[in-house]
C-alpha cells in the first residue's frame, strides 16, 4: 500500500494535519507513533477508579482563536471549565498568577491597599506585567513587592522547573508568569475555556476516524521507513533526533509524574496548587476538577521536574536561550535542503513551547500554506 504521507508522531500537530489531508484532499496517511497511544502529551485515560487522568500532567484547554475553537468543536463537545491555581507562600494559599487578591492575602490591609494603588498608578487595571519587567521598572515600595514576588513566587519555582535562573531563560518563557493587576482569580482569561467532554483521547480518535488514515503504535518510524512507500514526510518528533544529532542535542527539561488516589471526595480547593518554595514538587493537580466527575475517591498528580536524558525519560520543555537557538538554526538550514519533501511541525519539531491552541494554529497553517496551497 502506498501513502501520500508518513507522519511521525500522533500528538496535536500530527492529528490535525492527518485529519486535514484525509478529509480535505482525500490523501492517504500513515501515522507512526512510538508510544502505545495517540494524543501525544495530551493523552488521557480512565484509571482503575474510573477517574479520567492526564498521563503527562494537566492539559487545560483555552484559546483566543475562534478558528481553533470551531475546528476542534467538530470532534468534541465541551464542558465549560475555568482553571484556578493557588500558590503556597509563607504557609498561605494565594491566587496564581499573583494578583490584587494575592496582595491582600499576604500583607496587612493598609499596606496591601498602598501597593494596589501604586500598581494601578504605574500600570493600570487589567494589565499583565512580566515579573522581570516589574523588577526593572519598579521603585520605592514597588521594588519591595517586585523583589518579594520574584523571590517567593518566581525564582525558586523557575529554578525547580527549569534548573536555571529566570535571567538565563528566553523572555518568551519568563513572560508566561506575569503579575496580573486584577481581581480575576482565573488562571487564564481567554474567551474560550473548556475541557473536552469525553476527554482529549476521544477527541483525537474522532479526528483520525477516516478510512484514509492508518495508525501504527509502538513503532519507531526508522524501523519501517524503508518498507513503506510514501510521497512526503511530516515530522512532529524532535528535529535533532530526525537529523541524528548531527549538530548535537537540543536540551529539554523533563518531568516525573506521581499519581495517588485518596479515599476522600476532594483534596484541595482548586484544580492546581503550586509549591514554589517547599518540597521537590512544583505542583499538585486534582484530576476531578478537570474532568468534572463526582466520585468518593480523588486522584492527584504530583510533578517533579528533572533533567531530560534521551532514552530515559520524555522531553517536555524546550530550554530556549541564545545558544540553543543557534543550534536550532543549524537544523533549520538542513530542513531547507530537503525542499519540502519533509515538513516539520509541533513542539518537538519546531523546538518551541506551544500551548495546545498554538499547536493547532501551527498545524492548520502548515496544512493551508505548505500542503493544500501546493496541491
Amino acid at each position: 500500500m502506498k501513502f501520500d504521507w508518513l507522519i511521525i508522531g500522533a500528538g496535536y500537530s500530527a492529528c490535525v494535519i492527518a485529519e486535514r489531508v484525509a478529509n480535505e484532499l482525500g490523501q492517504r496517511v500513515l501515522i507512526v507513533e512510538k508510544r502505545d497511544h495517540i494524543g501525544g502529551n495530551a493523552y488521557d485515560h480512565y484509571n482503575e477508579h474510573g477517574i479520567l487522568v492526564h498521563k503527562y500532567g494537566p492539559h487545560i484547554f483555552h484559546t483566543k482563536s475562534k478558528k481553533v475553537w470551531d475546528y476542534l468543536s467538530q470532534f468534541t463537545e465541551w464542558r465549560p471549565y475555568y482553571h484556578h491555581v493557588l500558590g503556597v507562600l509563607e504557609g498561605k494559599k494565594v491566587p496564581i498568577p499573583f494578583n490584587l487578591n494575592s496582595l491582600y492575602a499576604l500583607f496587612p490591609p493598609k499596606y496591601a491597599e498602598k501597593l494596589e494603588n501604586l500598581l494601578l498608578e504605574n500600570f493600570g487595571f487589567g494589565v499583565k506585567v512580566p515579573i522581570l519587567k516589574l523588577r526593572e521598572s519598579a521603585s520605592g515600595d514597588l521594588t519591595f513587592l517586585a523583589n518579594y514576588i520574584y523571590e517567593n513566587v518566581f525564582l525558586r519555582y523557575t529554578m525547580k522547573q527549569w534548573g536555571v535562573k529566570p535571567e538565563e531563560l528566553d523572555r518568551a518563557v519568563t513572560g508566561r508568569v506575569p503579575v496580573y493587576i486584577s481581581r480575576d482569580n482565573r488562571y487564564f482569561q481567554d474567551p474560550y475555556q473548556a475541557m473536552p467532554k469525553l476527554g482529549y483521547t476521544e477527541m483525537f480518535r474522532k479526528m483520525l476516524a477516516h478510512p484514509n488514515i492508518k495508525v501504527l503504535l509502538n513503532t519507531d518510524y526508522r524501523e519501517i521507513v524503508n518498507e513503506v512507500k510514501f510521497n512526503r514526510i511530516l515530522c512532529t518528533g524532535p528535529i535533532d533526533t530526525f537529523f541524528d544529532y548531527m549538530y548535537g542535542e537540543l536540551p529539554y527539561r523533563s518531568l516525573r509524574f506521581q499519581f495517588e488516589t485518596l479515599d476522600q471526595e476532594l483534596y484541595q480547593e482548586v484544580g492546581t496548587v503550586n509549591y514554589p518554595n517547599d518540597y521537590d514538587i512544583t505542583r499538585i493537580t486534582e484530576q476531578k476538577y478537570l474532568s468534572g466527575q463526582t466520585s468518593p475517591k480523588t486522584t492527584l498528580v504530583m510533578e517533579y521536574p528533572q533533567a531530560y536524558v534521551p532514552g530515559k525519560n520524555d522531553p517536555y520543555y524546550p530550554i530556549l536561550n541564545e545558544e540553543n537557538r543557534e543550534r536550532l538554526d543549524l537544523y533549520l538550514k538542513e530542513v531547507e535542503k530537503l525542499n519540502g519533501s519533509v515538513l516539520f511541525a509541533g513542539r518537538l519539531a519546531d523546538y518551541k513551547y506551544y500551548d495546545m491552541d498554538h499547536a493547532v494554529i501551527r498545524a492548520l497553517g502548515v496544512f493551508e500554506k505548505e500542503i493544500a496551497g501546493q496541491s
